[in-house]
């Protein structure tokens, strides 16, 4: 329920910006709205649900969990089926709200192709220059990205973030993907914030051109984000996890430290009394 509520919020906040972004031809915010849009949608989320579940939000974070032994596999699909039906249920909700702007923008007409387009309100596509093997790159290399920057945030021995502040990192951290990343392919990095709202514009009026447009591009932002989000994590076990210093050298290093701060210490008034009593007898 957790990671269903959560994902709810984070698409409500994102896909509503697109929406007011679009229908009003950029006068009611731009591009970067709505990049800041889904950036407050995490942070809101995990904040929400982070004492519950983690607050994963994403295919691709928990299979990477799973895989570091950080989750327990069994949770991998009932937290991504959760996900995706809290992103299709916001994407529902988005076009309930904006229904009126919608349909005025694209004059009744729902289409993926074409400047009156307002699929990619919902779901993401590819830029008209985009290979596909471009496209699969992109989404690779921003959820990796993701993974990577996101795992070091609760690391013990390393420099951890003050576990308050973790949604409010982790929400730069997707703003700054966000910002730099998203011009290709609308930087989905998470299958479920694609594929909801896709299922959502296939049953709202867009039709399967959602899904055969772009020759099937679907497939990218679902497949592609699990790998990266793998890599990611192999990135940061392989160059950072593996060299940073065992808990009991922390612990050793730690102790050795507060002994020798005592010795430095100048001896208590008791001690020094003490002394003085000896020498005087």
């Amino acid at each position: 329920m957790a990671e269903f509520l959560g994902t709810f919020v984070l698409l409500l906040f994102g896909c509503s910006a697109a929406a007011q972004v679009k229908t009003s031809r950029e006068t009611k915010g731009q591009f970067l709205s709505v990049n800041m849009a889904f950036s407050v949608g995490v942070m809101s989320a995990m904040y929400l649900t982070k004492g519950i579940t983690g607050a994963h939000l994403n295919p691709a974070v928990t299979l990477s969990f799973c895989v570091l032994g950080q989750a327990p596999w069994g949770r991998l699909l009932p937290y991504s089926l959760s996900q995706l039906l809290g992103a299709y249920m916001a994407s529902g909700l988005v076009f309930l709200v904006y229904y009126d702007a919608i349909m005025d923008f694209s004059g009744g007409v729902l289409t993926v192709y074409g400047p009156n387009e307002t699929a990619s309100i919902f779901a993401t596509y590819p830029s008209d220059y985009m290979s596909l093997g471009g496209s699969f790159l992109d989404q690779v290399v921003g959820t990796g990205m993701l993974m990577l920057c996101i795992l070091c945030l609760n690391e013990k021995r390393n420099t951890p973030a003050p576990t308050e502040l973790i949604p409010a990192i982790v929400g730069v951290i997707v703003l700054g993907i966000s910002m730099s990343m998203s011009g290709n392919c609308g930087a989905a990095i998470n299958p479920a914030r694609d594929l909801g709202p896709r299922l959502l514009t296939l049953t709202a009026g867009w039709g399967t051109e959602v899904f055969t447009c772009y020759n099937y591009w679907f497939w990218v932002p679902l497949v592609a984000p699990l790998i990266g989000g793998v890599l990611g994590s192999f990135m940061y076990t392989i160059f950072i996890k593996l060299h940073l210093p065992d808990p009991d050298d922390l612990d050793n290093h730690s102790t050795i430290s507060t002994i020798s701060d005592k010795c430095k210490q100048p001896a208590t008034t008791w001690e020094h009394g003490f002394e003085i009593k000896s020498a005087h007898l």
